[in-house]
């Protein structure tokens, strides 16, 4: 059984950025299918020439889902577009939302970047449009038939707004089913939002499963909750506190803290939080004005003192010597104002910079992870000495960390096949041994761009040399 019908997966991503899984449907009478899961932007310094690459062909693809509307995992999809893409994309209604904001201001940053450069940008804001038109909106729960044989279900994820993992049941007459569960971002909770439980039926099922690794290797239990007292300290101290964030999510959620901080009188209500950044700012009021289902409890999530920011009042702020906070895109530092706060207090020695999550490699937040205090480093070609404080935390990650995906994992009855991606080589090697050895699937496999796993519907699979489309 199975022998002509079978599933080939592969990740297009070698790490963490970029994220695009790529599935080959070979079906008995010879007839291929070809679907994308997310195609996002390479963020990290080594692998931005990924982006301009096409190791297949977009005219080639079926249809592309979509886990959740950060760039990293949708910012490539007007590049494919204007390189003939024009097939379905299907999402939840929320990410359909989030996604027309996010890739617009992508536009605009890679438009900055390349008049900088002086080359052409990736995409524009009209291949955003054209894109926009390929997207479905979907429901959580509601099977949908994409194709004949193929049904998609968006289950609810608590990685964001919108975001969801993502069953592929690919069916055969005579030859059985194969089933895909492609995690995305996982996350079994979010402050601003119930999280469902996925349904009991799908732990019943013979299954293949997705799993991400951002967090392979480390356990909810080591996390350093360090963010509270230092950015306390320094308030204390009088200084000014520079807090790079995501817009989509990590910004509400860092916003609703300090607020409880303001409640508690950790934080005199007089000094001025300002919050920076076009699209976190849209998002922030998307949620304050309920296009959004959030939480009753939590719709009062601003501070008091909160003051928006643009480019007309940035130097204001800048210049501006009393104690403050600053809440800024973008979360890595490479782009947004982030880009005009660093500078401006990395040299000085009563200010903190302080990182909310993941810097990938080649990122100025990852730069100044490894520069000691006291270097110097280099922004935008020009020298700067680090004798502010930089800090990192990992506590507001929207990833679940490695214990939490292991409980995940255990919770299915026929676990055929975990393929781990989304996560550098140390972490997903970890965790795929973790998995091996805690979990006990069939088999566990490590996606990468060298190769693909062969699946069919008895469960067994094979790796094999990469072919592109």
């Amino acid at each position: 059984m199975g022998k002509g019908f079978y599933v080939d997966v592969m990740a297009l991503h070698p790490e963490v950025t970029g994220s695009c899984n790529i599935v080959t449907i070979r079906f008995p009478n010879r007839k291929k299918v070809h679907f994308l899961v997310d195609c996002g932007l390479f963020q990290d310094e080594k692998y931005k020439s990924y982006n301009e690459e096409l190791s297949f062909n977009p005219q080639n693809i079926d249809f592309c889902l979509v886990t959740h509307g950060h760039v990293d995992h949708i910012g490539r999809l007007p590049f494919i577009s204007s390189k003939g893409y024009s097939a379905p994309i299907y999402t939840t209604e929320d990410t359909k939302k989030i996604m027309h904001m996010s890739l617009n201001d992508s536009a605009r940053v890679l438009r900055e970047s390349a008049k900088r450069k002086k080359v052409r940008p990736l995409y524009t804001e009209s291949d955003v449009s054209d894109v926009m038109n390929m997207v479905y909106g979907c429901g959580f729960n509601r099977p949908i038939q994409v194709m004949n044989n193929i049904e998609v279900t968006f289950f609810n994820n608590g990685h964001l707004f919108g975001a969801s993992m993502i069953l592929v049941k690919i069916s055969c007459h005579g030859e059985g089913v194969i089933n895909l569960l492609f995690t995305g971002d996982y996350n079994k909770k979010n402050v601003f939002f119930d999280v469902d439980l996925l349904p009991s039926w799908i732990y019943q099922q013979p299954i293949n499963i997705i799993q991400e690794a951002t967090y392979g290797y480390m356990n909810s239990s080591e996390i350093d909750r360090c963010f509270i007292p230092n950015v306390v300290k320094k308030i204390e101290e009088g200084g000014t506190v520079v807090i790079p964030v995501f817009s989509l999510g990590r910004m509400q959620e860092i916003l609703y803290l300090l607020k409880k901080l303001e409640n508690q009188g950790v934080i005199p209500k007089e000094i001025p939080i300002y919050i920076d950044g076009k699209l976190g700012i849209r998002y922030t009021l998307m949620c304050k004005n309920g296009e959004f289902k959030i939480r009753e409890d939590m719709q009062d999530f601003l501070p008091d003192n909160i003051v928006f920011v643009d480019k007309s009042t940035r130097p204001d702020v800048i210049t501006d010597k009393r104690c403050k906070v600053i809440v800024t895109t973008s979360g890595m530092g490479s782009y947004g104002p982030a880009q005009s706060y660093i500078p401006a207090y990395i040299t000085n020695a009563n200010a903190l910079i302080h990182f909310t999550g993941y810097v990938a490699e080649g990122t100025l937040g990852r730069q100044l992870k490894e520069a000691k205090k006291g270097e110097s480093v280099t922004i935008r070609g020009v020298l700067y000495k680090k004798r502010a404080d930089v800090e990192y935390t990992s506590e507001f990650s929207a990833h679940a960390k490695a214990d939490e995906m292991i409980s995940f994992l255990k919770k299915f009855k026929h676990l055929n096949l975990v393929l781990v991606n989304h996560g550098e080589t140390s972490s997903k090697e970890i965790f795929a041994r973790r998995i091996e050895k805690e979990v006990k699937p069939r088999n566990v496999g490590i996606l990468g761009r060298q190769y693909f796993f062969r699946i069919t519907p008895d469960g067994l699979s094979t790796s094999k040399t990469s072919k592109f489309l």
